[in-house]
């Protein structure tokens, strides 16, 4: 009953309110916090606030801001959160009224509250499709035959298969969707191509002929694995196929095949090693027979060279000569032995003995003979190829 008193005065004294005063604050304010001193903002005694039984009154029943008499401030009484108080009104704002009593007063207090980052975003809930087309990006994998390297695997047929017999089936996957994981097989090399095929959806291989004798033993077939895709990408599988009726028979074909591919892969290093040595060693023999050869002749032209520009020094040994006249050499001669370059082709220098009387036109007093004069020394006369006088 008092309360409903109370509003009918508010309503009556709306239009006579004594003062109004307006104060911001932020949300998430703790307990306790000051707003703002009332007391000081509108101009009241202390006194009056307590003579006057002050009061606070917010029009609903939710109180976020209380009145302490004693110091005439106005606290925090319960934390604001703004977007529960006031959504995404903007501004947000509580209207308060200080009402005193003896006699009635009536005071307007306007509180905004501003907005502080305590909120992550949230995200409204939405559903989107995503659609990831597929590209060709992987090429088909052989399952089966099981491809090997160090052993080779034959499917057995026997020669009396009739025509269509079944001999293997290949089997292969693609990792892609939608089309371009539909396959293809197709036959791309076969030792004799007009007595197999191979089915082009499921991969099959069949005889299209019967076997006869004249069919070799060793059959061979390359099949190719191809996808649907824009390029297209595509897998090689090898299948050995044995013509035979017996296990025995196919086990010595192939492994004799296996032999002679290791035989002839290893003879064919060796051929090849072989062949880079040889020729290795024939080009240093080649070198070094042309560089002996250079170095031969350039060593016998630089002899001739030097040989032809050395001058002739003239040698005389020690005189040999008979003192006590008893011996054979009557008189003392000089001789001087000179090579040449070619040792077979020499000469003689001979010194004619002379006293102190012998009038000589030669001023070297020295005359040089070949071998064929050396014999005539003693006899012939050197007048006929000097002109000089003796006398002795």
């Amino acid at each position: 009953m008092a309360r409903q008193v109370l509003l009918f005065i508010w309503f009556l004294s709306l239009g006579s309110s004594l003062g109004q005063v307006s104060y911001s604050i932020p949300e998430e304010m703790a307990k306790g916090s000051l707003v703002g001193n009332i007391a000081q903002d509108l101009g009241l005694d202390l006194k009056r606030l307590k003579s006057g039984k002050a009061r606070v009154y917010t029009g609903d029943s939710a109180e976020y801001i209380e009145l302490n008499k004693d110091r005439g401030v106005l606290l925090i009484k319960e934390r604001i959160d703004r977007e529960a108080l006031c959504g995404q009104t903007t501004p947000c704002a509580l209207h308060l009224q200080i009402i005193l009593e003896n006699p009635m007063e009536l005071f307007r207090i306007t509180v905004e509250i501003t907005d502080i980052n305590d909120h992550a975003p949230i995200f409204m809930k939405t559903e989107k499709r995503i659609i990831i087309q597929d590209q060709n990006d992987n090429a088909p994998q052989v399952l089966y035959p099981v491809q090997s390297g160090g052993s080779v695997v034959a499917e057995i047929v026997p020669r009396s298969a009739d025509v269509g017999y079944l001999v293997t089936k290949v089997v292969a996957v693609d990792v892609d969707s939608g089309q371009n994981a539909w396959l293809s097989y197709k036959l791309q090399k076969a030792t004799d191509r007009a007595l197999f095929e191979v089915g082009l959806q499921n991969g099959e291989i069949r005889t299209v002929r019967q076997v006869t004798d004249k069919d070799a033993v060793k059959q061979r077939l390359a099949v190719v694995v191809e996808d649907n895709g824009q390029p297209s990408r595509s897998a090689t599988v090898n299948v050995n196929v044995a013509l035979a009726d017996s296990f025995p028979e196919v086990l010595s074909e192939f492994t004799d095949f296996t032999h002679d591919k290791e035989y002839n892969d290893n003879l064919t290093f060796y051929l090849v090693l072989a062949l880079a040595v040889v020729s290795f060693l024939f080009i240093v023999s080649i070198i070094a027979i042309l560089s002996v050869k250079c170095y031969r002749w350039r060593r016998e032209r630089m002899f001739y060279k030097s040989g032809a520009n050395l001058p002739v020094i003239p040698y005389y040994p020690p005189l040999y000569a008979d003192v006590g006249g008893t011996g054979t050499l009557q008189h003392v001669y000089n001789y001087d032995v000179c090579r040449t370059t070619d040792s077979r082709k020499s000469d003689l220098k001979y010194v004619r003995p002379c006293s102190e009387n012998i009038i000589s036109l030669d001023t070297s007093g020295t005359q040089t003979l070949t071998h064929a004069h050396r014999d005539k020394l003693t006899t012939d006369s050197f007048e006929d190829q000097v002109r000089m006088d003796i006398i002795c």
